[in-house]
């Protein structure tokens, strides 16, 4: 039976915002500006929702900490500074969680994106207002550890079993099992249905519309 629920925290990247395209060309980007062999679209997509660092460690295994670092840096230039992919909120965001705030929910963000990634999307897609509380890559460990959704909750004063993680990621839903939070499971994003079905979501839906729905 589905809980009734006062806390929704949704991942950022490929759950509220279309930014996937921009993420995989500004990896490509960075890495083949430091001269390594640029990894698959396939394996940058796969840890997308991963902390920058941690993303690195899977994607550059036998680069040491101070290539990178000089990685890190040219990501970041590219996706601030220079790349000029269009990220788009999802069809239906805004318009849901204006009405899911209406209802009387709280809202909160757990991203891998840093503080001031997020911090510039929230003030572009004007979104800040929804959000009770947001937690990034830096102020606690990557996904999918817990720490985020735990800092969360106590910011919140909501225990775990009146929460609900959305997110388009094995790395969100495994965050979720780790506190005791259900999982809603989105298909739109980086990994798929089948995959996601593996880490026993509440449910895998395919646009935010049909998030919405099955909130109310």
């Amino acid at each position: 039976m589905k809980r009734d629920y006062n806390l929704i925290v949704f991942d950022w990247d490929g759950t509220l915002m279309d930014s996937i395209a921009k993420i995989v060309r500004c990896f490509t980007e960075a890495v083949n500006d430091v001269g390594l062999a640029v990894p698959s679209e396939a394996a940058i997509r796969n840890v997308i929702g991963l902390g920058l660092q941690e993303a690195l460690q899977v994607l550059l295994p036998d680069a040491d900490g101070s290539t990178r670092a000089r990685v890190v840096d040219r990501y970041r230039e590219h996706f601030l500074h220079l790349d000029e992919t269009e990220m788009t909120m999802f069809p239906g965001v805004p318009e849901g969680l204006e009405t899911l705030t209406q209802q009387g929910y709280l809202l909160a963000v757990a991203t891998g994106k840093a503080r001031r990634g997020l911090d510039r999307v929230l003030k572009e897609t004007a979104t800040t207002h929804f959000f009770v509380a947001t937690r990034c890559a830096g102020e606690a460990p990557s996904k999918p550890h817990p720490q985020m959704l735990r800092d969360i909750l106590e910011q919140t004063g909501v225990t775990a079993d009146r929460a609900l993680m959305v997110g388009d990621t094995i790395y969100d839903l495994q965050m979720a099992q780790s506190v005791g939070m259900d999982g809603l499971a989105v298909s739109y994003g980086v990994h798929e249905r089948e995959l996601l079905l593996e880490h026993d979501p509440v449910a895998c839906l395919d646009s935010f519309h049909e998030v919405y729905r099955w909130l109310q």
